[in-house]
């Protein structure tokens, strides 16, 4: 296992394919948003900020993530970036959406949080496809953080949605 430095070009892509829909969703929460994010876990947050700063960095940073000549290796490579897509699916879906935390939360073809879930386990083939372990452990920090936080935002949403539909 070596670790090459340089400039990564497939980590800038994937960067982009997350940063962007993440910067059009700012202007785009669901509704109620701000309610939950209040109620975060600081230790959930601090992990995903930190997981979030290494992921970021490391992935344009060393060379490893860049295409190679073809291997059963680079299958690796493929389905990450098939879950990328995937992703962008999610949030188109989500942008067409009324923005609820519903449509937030939504599972996308029988994968919960996608949002969530998606991104990490995409990371963390590229880190498997790089050979490289110190994405690797930058990703679970990561997704520790990024789907507890969610996990957390999901399960408070279904009880207030389960309490105002006992109002009715």
């Amino acid at each position: 296992m070596s670790f090459d430095f340089g400039f990564s070009y497939i980590g800038l892509i994937y960067l982009l394919m997350l940063m962007v829909p993440n910067l059009i969703w700012a202007k785009h929460q669901p509704k109620d948003y701000d309610k939950y994010v209040g109620n975060e876990n600081k230790v959930l947050a601090a992990l995903e900020r930190i997981g979030e700063v290494a992921v970021s960095a490391i992935v344009l940073v060393f060379t490893d993530f860049n295409l190679k000549p073809w291997s059963n290796w680079s299958w690796w490579l493929v389905v990450s970036f098939a879950l990328m897509v995937l992703y962008e699916i999610y949030w188109i879906r989500y942008f067409r959406s009324e923005k609820t935390m519903q449509d937030f939360y939504h599972d996308l073809w029988g994968i919960p949080l996608a949002g969530a879930t998606l991104p990490v386990a995409a990371f963390m083939l590229l880190a498997i496809y790089g050979r490289n372990m110190f994405l690797v452990v930058a990703v679970l920090i990561l997704g520790v953080g990024h789907i507890g936080i969610h996990w957390m935002h999901w399960r408070e949403s279904r009880r207030d949605d389960i309490s105002i539909s006992r109002r009715c």
